[in-house]
């Protein structure tokens, strides 16, 4: 007889049981887990630098960089004084809950309240994989287009709230803000969507609240 095996269904499966795991274990330790999602060069370190300014003294937030390779990213964070580290996937395009386990782990979070994990650059597989993170958040910028939600359905489906970045440069991008809230709003009519720019600060109050506020609620359930 010959038998079929599903290969996607028991990976995914093990790791939505390592993930379930491991948000019980960030909740005992106060840790409150976002996981960061979007394209390559969208502003996710950008946007994560304002935030972290931002909001230094209402919260200290902690920040895990995935990268196939380099620390750019992760020294960028440390130079404003926050918390963090940087991972290597070795060529892998997305950041599954084991691998989120051993960066926190190694971020050790004596700190941090709120961390971060920044995402491998890709609006495929991060979205396939729980990283065990109590939140997802998804980045969307004006030059990608408004038509990704179009093309990329699964990570805005996953997403608990979006952030539509470089939002100082719609002068120079043919971007419909309306049309890409419309197609956002219908796969995911729960979604929360902050137009921002981290560059001028436009919207960056209302991300930051909404932020915070999950933060609490997540504190006092």
């Amino acid at each position: 007889m010959m038998k079929v095996i599903e290969l996607k269904r028991t990976v995914t499966d093990s790791n939505d049981r390592d993930a379930a795991q491991l948000r019980a274990n960030l909740k005992r330790r106060g840790i409150f887990l976002l996981n960061l999602m979007s394209a390559p060069g969208s502003g996710k370190t950008t946007l994560l630098s304002r935030t972290i300014r931002d909001l230094a003294e209402k919260v200290n937030i902690g920040v895990m960089e995935a990268d196939i390779a380099s620390s750019v990213d992760a020294a960028k964070i440390h130079a404003l004084g926050a918390e963090s580290i940087q991972m290597h996937t070795d060529g892998m395009c997305h950041v599954d809950a084991g691998m989120t386990r051993a960066g926190i782990d190694a971020l050790a979070a004596l700190r941090s309240e709120i961390v971060f994990l920044e995402n491998i650059g890709n609006l495929i597989c991060p979205a396939e994989f729980d990283t065990g993170a109590h939140k997802n958040v998804m980045i969307l910028s004006l030059p990608e287009g408004d038509d990704k939600p179009l093309k990329y359905p699964l990570m805005f489906q996953k997403s608990d709230a979006l952030l539509i970045t470089k939002m100082d440069a719609a002068p120079y991008f043919d971007f419909d803000l309306d049309a890409a809230v419309r197609r956002v709003k219908a796969l995911n009519p729960s979604i929360r969507i902050f137009p921002v720019s981290a560059k001028t600060g436009l919207g960056m109050d209302a991300w930051e609240s909404w932020l915070l506020a999950q933060w609490e609620e997540w504190k006092h359930a």
